[in-house]
């Protein structure tokens, strides 16, 4: 194994010998082999800069570099944005560990020597993200390279495998020509990629959720503070904004465009979905903390003659959150709510049985103008996992879920 930092600088000779210049730079071709060092750069002494490639190297030390062919053979450097440099682009960046989810910052960059078809190759390991990486650049150059190895070894080393990073590209247009993925990101639990968003430069968020389809990166917005939500969205193009909040759930999409600045928001709900911002407008219409604002419209509720069979087809098409299923709500023909049932009846019973026979007793709901600390309380004395909120004609117009709950009583305190 070698390091970047001992081949920085490295004096580069022809197959005649004669001197070509210092390596600065190696580079990587990810639309071919991501894991293979495709070119090197080399900075002659008349200050230009050489592009010497993979299949020209024939060996590669710390001492020096060869090449299997004359100057005469090779070409001038040309800057190409689908071109990944492991110093400019790697080396001191901060990069996303997906297999530990937290960011890291590279010290340095561990790569293999490896001979192949009368020719070296140099194929990338991984990045070096701990204190020995550190101390190899700190001292560069001012020690013998064994000497510097020997000294490393003292410190605390740690690497990262080259396919467990996330390298982070704030340009669209780039990120595409570098055939960045995020599919490793997007695999990663909602939770861990909120804890990664903030410990990034905002120019680093937008890249991370732009990066994200859509769906997943509404999961992680719903998971970050409202400030930095905000941030955000008003960092991002208008109508992946729109996908994105339209992907939430209505009350968290609310909730959000609360937040923003009345044009913003007017913006947002235009490009959103008819029906979705339906939804979200009505959320908008009730004061804060109260139970209609906490509340989201993503329930089920079906008709007082429903059976276990007919709820099953009803499920197997609603698109709202798990938490809202928990139970599911009996209306009459004027919408009220006259009962609920909850999912673990349902499971437990045949497909003919009727519904209002599994409903539960007494019937827990909270009007809409309630105040946020009514709807704690019935949490506790009940220990609720969801709550119904109605009108002021006792119809069902939304729930309120546990997890909505256990945020507001955390920022209380």
């Amino acid at each position: 194994m070698i390091y970047f930092t001992e081949l920085e600088n490295l004096p580069m000779f022809d197959v005649k010998g004669e001197y070509l210049g210092r390596l600065i730079d190696l580079v990587v071709d990810p639309a071919r082999n991501s894991l293979r060092v495709a070119s090197y750069l080399v900075k002659t002494p008349s200050h230009s800069i050489l592009c010497i490639t993979h299949e020209q190297v024939q060996s590669i030390s710390v001492r020096a570099g060869q090449t299997s062919v004359p100057r005469s053979e090779m070409g001038c450097y040309s800057a190409d944005e689908g071109l990944l440099h492991l110093k400019k682009d790697v080396l001191d960046q901060q990069v996303i560990d997906v297999n530990h989810r937290k960011v890291v910052r590279v010290n340095d960059v561990d790569l293999d020597i490896v001979p192949t078809d009368g020719h070296t190759d140099l194929r990338i390991l991984a990045v070096s993200v701990g204190m020995a990486a550190a101390v190899r650049r700190l001292l560069q150059g001012l020690t013998a390279k064994h000497t510097l190895r020997r000294i490393s070894t003292l410190f605390p080393s740690k690497m990262i495998r080259w396919e467990f990073v996330n390298l982070i590209e704030s340009d669209p247009a780039r990120r595409l020509k570098l055939k960045l993925s995020s599919d490793r990101l997007a695999k990663l639990h909602p939770a861990d990629l909120a804890d990664i968003l903030e410990q990034l430069s905002r120019d680093e968020q937008r890249a991370v959720i732009e990066t994200l389809d859509e769906e997943t990166a509404a999961q992680v917005i719903s998971e970050i503070p409202a400030q930095l939500q905000t941030a955000i969205v008003e960092s991002i193009d208008r109508d992946k904004a729109a996908d994105i909040v339209e992907e939430m759930p209505p009350d968290e999409a609310a909730d959000l465009l609360q937040e923003l600045s009345p044009e913003t928001s007017a913006e947002l709900l235009a490009d959103m979905g008819k029906e979705e911002a339906t939804e979200v407008k009505e959320l908008l219409g009730f004061e804060e903390n109260t139970a209609g604002a906490l509340m989201t419209t993503e329930y089920v509720g079906v008709g007082e003659t429903a059976t276990v069979g007919g709820l099953m087809e009803i499920l197997k098409h609603f698109e709202g959150t798990l938490e809202s299923v928990h139970e599911v709500y009996l209306i009459n023909s004027e919408a009220v709510l006259i009962g609920t049932v909850p999912l673990g009846r349902i499971l437990l019973a045949t497909q003919e049985t009727q519904l209002s026979v599994l409903a539960k007793e007494p019937l827990i709901q909270v009007p809409a103008h309630a105040d946020a600390k009514t709807v704690v309380d019935l949490f506790h004395k009940y220990n609720l996992l969801t709550l119904p909120v109605v009108d002021d004609h006792q119809r069902l117009i939304g729930v309120i879920t546990a997890d909505d709950v256990l945020e507001l009583v955390v920022k209380r305190h």
